[in-house]
């Protein structure tokens, strides 16, 4: 006997869960079945974020963050750390503690908006007249029927061609993120978000870590400048990044991993090492989903075709969040479920695909948002630059971290601001201010003209504003 609801969102990660929540809120019935499942078999929502993404990373960052700290720092603040030890288990216990409560709460929010939730893989049944019948395959089979249906079933980690996970030693997000022990020896092909920040727990926990890269430049999204600075961070901590290499093959062992590759000047090369971390991108979870029940277009790629509006080929069928064009961003899928849920209901809901902020939470953490100068340079734009220095700034100096900088990027004419980037301190609290600025087609003059609390590391994006007119007051 089929369950009948106005909406069913498939997935419960941070697109669907927020997309359920918002539909309740506007008045449906809702139902959203995701198939995470915790170290006991229970429901486990949130997805690749909460589960072995954002928040996982996050919570191994700090602890990593601490132990560095300990090791390296707290003597320059006169406190004496000896025999600093890290006990692995109880990194990864806190780390899972961590990931529980957010589950938690996720299901928690689904009983105060009255969502139905259903544990078990969603996927089409069929067509019927009052809709689209899903199938939910779990401990308990069940048959459910809405009239309109939001997809949001994530994706999942990007594998080398020959070269699959087995999450002991070819680890994906996932398997890194669970380690037992410190590597000794640890290699990441992929320097992107994923590559850098589990780089950055191990070699802090005392790894030798070599980040292998397929493309000739760092940060090839990043602003130049900006990237420029965060390579010196990171080559001064240690972290080993080879920038040109093409990979070769992959021989793993119980004992090992050994990768062979050839280097920017074309010299054959091998390294060994005890674990392998591949971060290579990731690619759209559309299988099981039967979409071919129901005519759902996908793409070459497996992802979802949708409009401008998340509408798919099918009346009634939305997609939203990494199933679908677009960055792949937990805030990018949020701001897509709110949306469609308001879509539905008959309003106009919005997503700025150019006011979407960016961050990679290293040390230096690196955030942006809007265009790099070698975009605006390879549009033939008319701007103006402004930075200042995390040097230059009391409450930088203060922490002991006073690496990178503000950049601000504004229109030549009309003072618009067109994107914001930094590295250095807090990287990922101070963008928002950029954004609210930018979704308010605010002027670097605007910024310039703000108060801002003395000593905060936000005066360092007050004088990068002043910079754009080189008139900065502290530099």
């Amino acid at each position: 006997m089929s369950q009948t609801f106005d909406v069913v969102v498939i997935g419960g990660g941070p697109g669907g869960y927020i997309a359920a929540i918002r539909a309740a809120q506007l008045g449906f019935k809702v139902a959203c079945v995701d198939e995470w499942k915790n170290a006991t078999g229970g429901p486990a929502p949130g997805g690749t974020c909460t589960n072995v993404g954002c928040i996982p990373s996050k919570a191994l960052l700090q602890s990593s963050e601490h132990f560095d700290h300990a090791n390296h720092h707290f003597a320059d603040h006169g406190i004496t750390a000896t025999n600093v030890k890290i006990d692995i288990a109880k990194m990864i216990g806190r780390k899972d503690a961590v990931v529980k409560q957010n589950n938690d709460g996720i299901l928690y929010l689904f009983k105060k908006n009255k969502i139905t939730f259903f544990h078990g893989r969603g996927s089409f049944a069929k067509s019927v007249e009052a809709g689209y019948e899903i199938q939910v395959t779990g401990a308990k089979e069940e048959l459910l029927t809405a009239r309109q249906i939001i997809v949001a079933t994530g994706s999942n980690a990007r594998a080398l061609p020959g070269t699959p996970f087995d999450e002991e030693m070819v680890l994906s997000n996932d398997g890194a993120l669970r380690l037992g022990a410190v590597p000794k020896k640890m290699v990441l092909i992929g320097s992107g978000v994923i590559g850098l920040e589990m780089g950055s727990v191990w070699r802090r926990l005392g790894s030798d870590v070599t980040i292998l890269e397929g493309l000739p430049t760092f940060l090839g999204a990043v602003d130049e400048q900006i990237a420029k600075e965060a390579k010196k961070a990171f080559d001064k901590q240690g972290l080993k990044i080879e920038l040109g290499v093409k990979v070769g093959e992959i021989k793993s062992t119980k004992k090992g991993v050994s990768v062979a590759y050839t280097n920017a000047k074309g010299e054959a090369q091998s390294l060994d090492a005890d674990k392998l971390i591949v971060s290579i991108g990731r690619v759209p979870n559309t299988i099981g989903l039967n979409a071919e029940a129901v005519g759902l277009q996908l793409d070459e790629r497996g992802a979802i075709v949708v409009d401008a509006e998340c509408r798919t080929n099918l009346k009634g069928v939305w997609a939203v969040g990494d199933v679908v064009r677009g960055p792949m961003l937990a805030h990018k899928a949020e701001e897509e479920g709110v949306a469609v849920a308001e879509r539905i209901a008959g309003q106009h809901g919005h997503v700025n695909f150019n006011t979407i902020p960016w961050v990679i939470y290293t040390s230096p953490e690196i955030a942006w948002v809007g265009e790099t100068e070698q975009q605006l340079k390879a549009r033939g734009a008319t701007y103006k630059a402004g930075t200042f220095p995390f040097l230059a700034n009391g409450r930088a100096r203060a922490l002991g971290d006073t690496t990178g900088m503000v950049k601000f990027l504004a229109d030549a004419t009309t003072d618009e601001i067109l994107g914001v980037h930094i590295v250095g301190p807090m990287a990922s609290e101070l963008i928002s201010e950029a954004v609210v600025a930018m979704e308010f087609k605010a002027s670097a003059e605007d910024i310039a003209r703000i108060c801002h609390a003395h000593p905060s590391l936000s005066e360092a994006t007050k004088e990068a504003a002043l910079a754009v007119d080189k008139r900065t007051l502290n530099f």
